[in-house]
């Protein structure tokens, strides 16, 4: 299909619509938010739990990759239920799931057992994995094409929001501090990190059941996107939604780099903490860590926008060109990340890596998603598709758990073969504008 085939016409939003979508998009965007703190706890809690009790590295990274597989298998399964069931019925199940799973986990420190710690990771991914499906599903309804590489950018914010909001509330936690300049608060167990973001994801939650609205019709706008058939509830059998989804190979070729993403952003995200605080000897407190906490989600947010707004505006909804100079870039980066042990230089490279890494991130698991499976089936594709990320991911917890056993000279080297596929995977479709209406 040509470019120009697929060029829309413009028509402007109704009065009132764009900032209806913004209220829409602001609690859908904090409970994906919260999702994340949720989420990303467990790395500044992964030291505390080895010392107490004795698990190695191979084996927090077993209840990583337990969680992640599971995430990865309910993307799938959930992205056809959010087509059924709408996007809103969809993430609010997954924070309900997430909410409960994190206090059992932070409940389940007073065992201490392995196998208890894996179930309850597990069954908590499975249970998350009903929150991007469904966020990807309502936005398809409220944006275009040509505003949906923005949308990954802010998608994206959102994302590292809620990684900058656990980095700096964790630490805290941990080593106390003063409410409101008033009331001091001791230093906490490490199983508040688990039970403060629940209690954040169930006030979200509760706000976001109220205001937001699957699609513009139910807000009383007309739909944005009629040629993608916009509707609330997917129409279509779930299997042949599947299959339509399924046997279009975009999506098997945007799925696996999207699985070369998810290796390099869990290595990052997943064991950074402990790399910093085992090889540079940092404390989650000092200066140097709070910048990378800081700096990590803040360049993954810039990156997002940015890639985004090129894959719009430059390459008319051609995430393909972007996501390939990303991914090669990506691999130079972590290649001499590996040649400087300084701190300042992990520092440094570890800021890059995230750029890269968050940047094909949000618009190949969003926008593409979107595209390819439009407002219909946007939850479909982006289960299929965010699944990969995640099946890839999981290489991240116990495999790399087990090299950095042995060394963590081994952790620059273990990312740095997934750019280059990842990069070559995307020179396969340049050129490709991959609209829904073309996956039918």
């Amino acid at each position: 299909m040509t470019q120009s085939a697929n060029a829309a016409v413009f028509v402007p939003h109704p009065p009132g619509f764009r900032p209806r979508r913004g209220l829409n998009w602001a609690f859908i965007g904090l409970l994906y938010t919260s999702f994340y703190m949720c989420r990303y706890n467990l790395p500044l809690a992964s030291s505390a739990i080895s010392g107490e009790f004795g698990f190695s590295k191979a084996q927090i990274g077993s209840i990583i990759t337990t969680a992640l597989l599971a995430y990865a298998c309910g993307q799938i399964v959930n992205g056809l239920l959010a087509d059924r069931l709408g996007g809103k019925r969809a993430m609010l199940i997954g924070a309900a799931g997430t909410i409960v799973m994190n206090v059992v986990f932070g409940v389940a420190s007073f065992w201490g057992l392995l196998w208890l710690f894996v179930l309850i990771r597990g069954i908590d991914g499975y249970l998350q994995a009903f929150g991007s499906p469904g966020m990807v599903k309502i936005n398809a309804a409220w944006f275009r094409h040509t505003e949906r590489g923005g949308f990954a950018g802010i998608f994206g914010f959102m994302i590292n929001l809620g990684r900058f909001a656990i980095f700096k509330l964790g630490p805290a936690l941990l080593a106390g501090f003063t409410f409101l300049g008033l009331i001091r608060i001791p230093p906490l167990h490490w199983r508040w990190l688990f039970w403060i973001p629940a209690a954040i994801a169930l006030v979200i939650g509760a706000s976001m059941a109220l205001i937001v609205k699957d699609t513009p019709e139910e807000a009383n706008f007309p739909p944005v996107n009629p040629e993608e058939e916009t509707g609330g509830e997917a129409q279509a059998k779930a299997f042949d939604v599947f299959k339509i989804i399924v046997t279009n190979p975009v999506i098997w070729i945007v799925a696996c780099a999207y699985a070369c993403t998810g290796s390099v952003r869990q290595s990052l995200d997943q064991w950074f903490p402990r790399f910093l605080q085992e090889v540079h000897h940092i404390d989650y407190q000092s200066t140097q860590f709070q910048l990378v906490a800081f700096s990590i989600p803040f360049v993954a947010s810039v990156g997002s926008l940015i890639s985004g707004f090129i894959s719009d505006k430059v390459f008319n909804g051609r995430r393909a060109p972007v996501a390939a100079g990303l991914y090669f870039l990506e691999t130079l980066v972590i290649l001499a990340a590996a040649q400087f042990h300084s701190l300042n230089a992990a520092i440094f490279f570890l800021i890059l890596i995230s750029l890269t890494a968050n940047a094909t991130h949000s618009i190949l698991g969003t926008a593409a998603a979107m595209d390819i499976g439009g407002a219909k089936m946007a939850g479909s594709a982006s289960g299929v598709i965010d699944s990969f990320q995640y099946f890839g991911g999981s290489l991240a917890g116990y495999f790399l758990g087990t090299l950095l056993d042995r060394s963590w000279g081994n952790y620059f080297y273990f990312m740095a073969p997934f750019g280059l596929i990842g990069g070559l995977l995307m020179m396969s479709i340049l050129g490709r504008v991959t609209l829904a209406k073309s996956a039918r």
